[in-house]
């Protein structure tokens, strides 16, 4: 079996991208919305925020840094990279879209929205992920989702491309290589594995 394999390429991930503006631009792309923010879950989710800040011009665009506020600190490194939270505005009574890339098991945003409320508190928060690949162990649902493989939706073709203990990652330059998305098998090192030119044995994207 394939150590990895590709599930959306370069092209594909625009697609996502776009996609994902879409619903969101549904919600709050109007006038009528009132001020608002992107804002990203790093490392990942913060460029992803700004690709869509591109396509939406919010009226704010911050990051978030969760790692102090994971519930699993005590497992990772001794001495865990902390990063910068950037929130230079208000978020009291601010309509905000937080902005992951891979949704799981809702840890990540658990974490995420405790940060959040010790900030400010938002008007209401929105989430959007680029894949949600199921496997919940809080209540926690995406409001707007380009690639759903979660299962809990019938007309999603792609949920049964992802077995039990497989890794779903999302790669976006500049933080990788290629933008993909790749389903991993557990404990396999594809960290520099190049992808290949062309995703045609994976899943087309709806």
């Amino acid at each position: 079996m394939l150590a990895m394999r590709v599930l959306a390429d370069e092209k594909k991930v625009r697609e996502l991208v776009d996609k994902l503006a879409r619903q969101v631009a549904a919600d709050l792309g109007g006038p009528e919305a009132g001020p608002w923010a992107l804002i990203g879950i790093r490392s990942r989710g913060d460029v992803l925020a700004q690709r869509l800040a591109q396509k939406l011009q919010p009226d704010h665009v911050g990051v978030l840094d969760i790692t102090l506020y994971r519930d699993d600190l005590s497992e990772l490194a001794d001495q865990p990279v902390v990063r910068t939270t950037e929130i230079p505005f208000a978020l009291d009574g601010l309509n905000v879209v937080l902005v992951d890339d891979v949704l799981m098991t809702g840890r990540s945003i658990r974490a995420a929205l405790q940060l959040l409320m010790d900030l400010g508190r938002p008007k209401r928060v929105w989430l959007a992920v680029l894949v949600d690949r199921g496997g919940r162990e809080l209540p926690i649902a995406p409001d707007h989702v380009a690639l759903d493989l979660s299962g809990r939706n019938p007309k999603s073709k792609a949920a049964s491309e992802v077995q039990p203990g497989q890794r779903v990652e999302v790669r976006l330059i500049p933080m990788d290589e290629q933008d993909a998305v790749v389903i991993r098998e557990p404990h396999a090192d594809t960290s520099g594995s190049a992808i290949p030119p062309s995703a045609d044995q994976g899943t087309s994207v709806p």
